[in-house]
């Protein structure tokens, strides 16, 4: 045998056997061992990840990890793959897919590189903006306007520590009243408890649309922060990422992307039928055409008005 056709056939079985072991490691192993997946899923993070009125998870993010759940399972060579749904909050969803009780989080989670250091991202699935929900008749526009006031953020996210960063920085005397979720923290603001809700603009919008006034409510235009959101899973598990990476870039880029966006923001959607009519942003047509994981908010910066055109000839 020539030395270049042992060479190849050398190296083409250490490729096979480096795929043998990256299975026998980490969370693929845990997976094929037990034959199931577990997905972190939201209550109320409309239209991400929520329970509707059937008490069933559905949702963008998970319509997303559904898509990995059947690239892990012709990776593993399973026949079936068990999906389970494990609820998480804002507050838990780091720790319970750290001790290994989750595989992957489907829900409305922040990518920034803070997080990086206890977990890793998939590319970028939306953009979205920190702002602030009020009733109409508070007068409430900039950040500002809550001086003094009483002001809810739910418990465990980004936004929560933003607003008390920029509480002291500027010393503005709010009082901040965490929530246990979006539902809750919308109702403070429905019953006079908080003035306004600070939270991903999206997820405002989702929860105003489903409440009795939506009229009632509006959202700022002064954006506090850029929020790119990413399916969550384990840190330094580089096999399992890979196919993680490549299931949603593939989303991504042959422009399933557009089909499940349209499916969760422009269509009526479970429970009350409601549409958001939330069109894609341009940052994230950006993402959509070169897949990143980056935590860096400088990553999602304004699209200039020139490429604006030729992303949306591209929709």
């Amino acid at each position: 045998m020539k030395f270049s056709k042992l060479l190849v056939g050398l190296i083409g079985a250490g490729l096979i056997v480096g795929v043998a072991q990256a299975q026998d490691a980490g969370t693929l192993k845990k997976i094929k061992e037990t034959g199931t997946i577990t997905l972190g899923v939201r209550d109320s993070s409309i239209p991400f990840s929520y329970l509707d009125d059937k008490q069933s998870y559905q949702g963008y993010s998970i319509d997303l990890c559904l898509k990995i759940v059947t690239a892990v399972q012709k990776q593993l060579g399973l026949t079936s793959l068990n999906v389970k749904m494990n609820p998480v909050t804002s507050a838990t969803r780091i720790p319970l897919m750290a001790n290994g009780t989750i595989d992957l989080e489907c829900g409305s989670t922040t990518n920034n590189v803070e997080r990086q250091k206890q977990v890793a991202f998939a590319p970028t699935t939306f953009v979205t903006a920190n702002r602030i929900l009020s009733k109409k008749s508070s007068g409430i526009k900039t950040l500002m306007d809550l001086k003094g006031k009483s002001v809810v953020s739910t418990s465990g996210t980004s936004n929560l520590k933003q607003l008390t960063q920029l509480n002291a920085d500027q010393n503005l005397g709010i009082n901040i009243l965490p929530a246990k979720d979006h539902a809750e923290a919308f109702l403070m603001v429905e019953t006079g408890r908080a003035v306004a809700w600070v939270m991903d603009d999206i997820l405002l919008a989702s929860q105003a649309s489903n409440s009795k006034n939506p009229a009632e409510y509006e959202i700022s235009k002064e954006a506090l922060s850029v929020e790119p959101y990413g399916i969550m899973l384990r840190k330094d598990d580089a096999a399992f990422k890979k196919v993680v990476d490549t299931a949603i870039s593939n989303v991504l880029t042959s422009g399933d992307v557009n089909r499940i966006y349209h499916k969760w923001f422009m269509q009526p959607i479970p429970p009350k039928g409601i549409a958001l009519n939330w069109p894609m942003s341009d940052q994230l047509k950006v993402v959509a055409a070169k897949p990143t994981d980056s935590g860096e908010p400088s990553a999602y910066a304004a699209v200039p008005e020139a490429q604006k055109a030729v992303l949306n000839k591209k929709k």
